[in-house]
């Protein structure tokens, strides 16, 4: 069931996300007229669970999130997967990590403890690899998955062959160059390999 929901209100189960990716998303919301925006946002519902004290924890869909609060857009919508409203602290994040909910990597692909997860979504920290690997995708460089968190797979996997100051100094011709390493041999194995073969 589709609900609406105020974004502001919706907490992040991950501690990074792709900021050029977020502005391509703001922009597009921008663009859009009110109702235009409420039928697009009513279409892509962000899947969340029920967690303590009610709050709804976001599984995916983060960048949309935050790219509707930075277009100043009060209210989206959400799909709620599951109830975990009876389990608290530890208990909690163990069961969303057991379903691969929860994704508590930095910028540097090094695991914190869940509470190093912030409670807001414009708290989320930026991972330029994230968006690189999300313009992959969109290139066909590989396939839309449903495997958790496929996209930050990818970012490990370009972040360890393209230097971050090649990255940022040009990030389109770093798309570029991640497209081809996604279609290689040394990509097999990832979620959504071998888009283009």
């Amino acid at each position: 069931m589709i609900t609406e929901i105020r974004i502001a209100e919706l907490r992040p189960t991950q501690l990074t996300i792709g900021l050029i990716e977020v502005r391509r998303k703001q922009k597009h919301l921008a663009g859009l007229d009110h109702n235009a925006r409420r039928d697009f946002l009513r279409a892509h519902p962000i899947p969340a669970v029920r967690g303590p004290a009610g709050h709804l924890f976001i599984t995916d869909h983060h960048h949309l999130g935050r790219a509707a609060l930075e277009a100043d857009v009060e209210h989206g919508f959400v799909t709620v997967e599951a109830d975990l409203s009876t389990l608290a602290g530890d208990a909690f994040w163990l069961e969303m990590d057991r379903q691969r909910w929860v994704h508590p990597l930095d910028a540097n692909g090094v695991r914190h403890r869940y509470g190093a997860i912030p409670h807001h979504l414009d708290k989320l920290a930026d991972d330029i690899y994230r968006s690189l690997a999300g313009h992959v995708r969109d290139a066909g460089g590989y396939a839309k998955t449903p495997t958790a968190f496929a996209e930050f797979v990818w970012a490990d996997f370009f972040r360890r062959s393209l230097a971050i100051e090649d990255v940022e100094a040009d990030f389109d011709g770093a798309v570029t160059r991640a497209i081809g390493l996604a279609l290689s041999d040394a990509a097999r194995g990832l979620p959504g390999f071998g888009a283009q073969t």
